[in-house]
């Protein structure tokens, strides 16, 4: 049946006009988008009443299962990422401790993984791969062929760290569950460009969405700096966790991701939440040195709302870390001049009684990593970004356009007929306060609790189908997966 979303302002990506218009549905597509449009005998109809319909938001970093099951983690999570306009859910997966909590081939990992995931998500969603051990290398084109993922990941700093902080002598056997006598370390991710490298020879077709993610962090640097900042005991909190894993670490991890990818000739490369000047100057400066690279930079909102001296303390333990106020507002202002490609939330709910060490919950170093935050995606880019002048069109690129056409989902981040009819309907005029207590996902707090933000979500539309009312999601999960062909 047909829906008629009437008097809306419709913001889209590369159009800087924002105008009154009706968006016809049909079959879960844009059919039309114009002004009066005529209204079909028997279609449904839902008055905007003025409000901005942005695209369907995607967010491309999110961390679903890491800290509980897949399946409960996928229908908590994925409430909140559409009470926050996310209609496509991006998720990084690994083998290892966390996530299913077993190593072995992909080949069957990724059934477990999409059986576990379906049925479960309340919007569409996808994942992307991280090759942990040797053997997953071999795997990429079949993950790419059977499994539709298009896209790959490096944590560059699990070579003397876990995921909290720095790894005993012989634990990264253990923590990623690799085979005695493999090795986490830039070899291996030489080797993992230059798998990619060659499925994107072997599917010629798809080699514009087939891409490397980064966490550019160097553990040497940590690992020295961490014994430092816990030797000196001078710092606490979240300053403490910023020296220990200083900004010039993320520097000289994008300089050696970047050689290597002019190595291997690996030419699509993403890094990730970059949280500093001097992470974001090296992206800039590689950028310049590798001209034919093609280079995605993304920051996260939390990078973008929070900054060291935030009262949350350890519940915004996040990797890296949350930074300087002064790195926050460089963040701003290369996003303001076009030098930053998306945002995400990095999402990764970590529940209240698990955040904090409960013998020593002042301790920073012993708090667990990530925080959620899809929820306030939309509203904190809105509320922050109109602040200091940034229009909607370009909102509209940061969260919608460029992340899905870069990671393959080409029927998204528009609202033009052809395309996924997923909205978002944003009233830019309501100012709330963050509350977990109102918060959709299981995590129980928030480290931006009692943030004053302007522009809330107010409806959520993932194909036509209307997933949340004003405060409220509706329905049973709907979300499928996207498979990138």
């Amino acid at each position: 049946m047909h829906l008629i979303i009437k008097n809306a302002r419709v913001v889209r990506p590369h159009t800087p006009v924002v105008a009154p218009m009706d968006i016809r549905i049909q079959a879960g597509k844009i059919e039309q988008v114009g002004p009066n449009l005529p209204v079909p005998e028997g279609a449904e109809v839902f008055d905007a009443q003025g409000l901005l319909a942005f695209p369907g938001l995607t967010d491309a970093h999110m961390h679903t299962g890491i800290y509980s099951p897949l399946e409960q983690d996928a229908r908590t999570e994925s409430r909140a990422a559409a009470m926050g306009g996310v209609t496509s859910s991006l998720n990084y997966m690994r083998t290892g401790r966390y996530y299913l909590n077993k190593g072995g081939a992909y080949a069957d990992f990724m059934p477990e993984v999409l059986q576990l995931s379906q049925g479960n998500f309340y919007v569409d969603y996808g994942y992307h791969i991280a090759p942990i051990q040797y053997s997953h290398i071999d795997e990429i084109e079949l993950l790419i062929e059977q499994f539709g993922v298009t896209s790959f990941k490096i944590f560059m700093f699990y070579g003397s760290h876990g995921l909290h902080g720095k790894a005993t002598k012989g634990s990264q056997n253990e923590f990623l569950m690799t085979p005695e006598g493999e090795h986490y370390d830039i070899a291996h991710f030489e080797f993992i460009m230059r798998g990619i490298r060659r499925a994107m020879e072997a599917f010629p077709q798809k080699r514009d969405i087939i891409s490397l993610s980064l966490h550019c962090e160097t553990a040497e640097i940590m690992r020295a700096y961490t014994e430092i900042v816990e030797r000196e005991g001078k710092l606490s909190g979240l300053r403490a966790y910023s020296a220990s894993r200083p900004p010039h670490s993320e520097g000289l991890a994008i300089f050696i991701a970047s050689y290597l990818a002019h190595e291997t000739d690996c030419m699509n490369i993403n890094l990730l939440h970059l949280t500093s000047r001097k992470a974001v100057e090296a992206a800039l400066m590689m950028e310049q040195v590798f001209p034919h690279i093609n280079f995605r930079r993304e920051v996260t909102i939390g990078h973008l709302l929070l900054d060291y001296d935030s009262p949350a303390g350890g519940y915004a333990k996040v990797n890296p870390p949350i930074r300087s106020r002064e790195d926050v507002e460089y963040l701003w202002q290369c996003l303001l001049e076009r030098k930053i490609d998306w945002v995400v939330s990095d999402h990764a709910c970590c529940s209240h009684e698990f955040k904090l060490d409960k013998n020593d919950p002042n301790n920073i170093f012993l708090a667990k990593s990530g925080f959620g935050g899809t929820e306030y995606l939309l509203a904190g880019l809105f509320s922050e970004g109109s602040k200091r002048g940034m229009s909607y069109q370009h909102m509209a690129e940061l969260v919608c356009w460029n992340p899905a056409q870069r990671f393959g989902l080409k029927q998204k981040g528009d609202i033009a007929p052809g395309y996924d009819a997923d909205i978002v309907l944003l009233d830019p005029n309501e100012t709330f306060t963050v509350r977990a207590a109102e918060s959709e996902s299981a995590q129980g707090y928030t480290p931006f609790e009692g943030m004053r933000l302007t522009g809330r979500v107010k409806h959520t539309f993932l194909r036509g189908m209307h997933i949340y009312n004003n405060g409220v999601v509706q329905g049973e999960p709907c979300g499928q997966y996207l498979r990138r062909t």
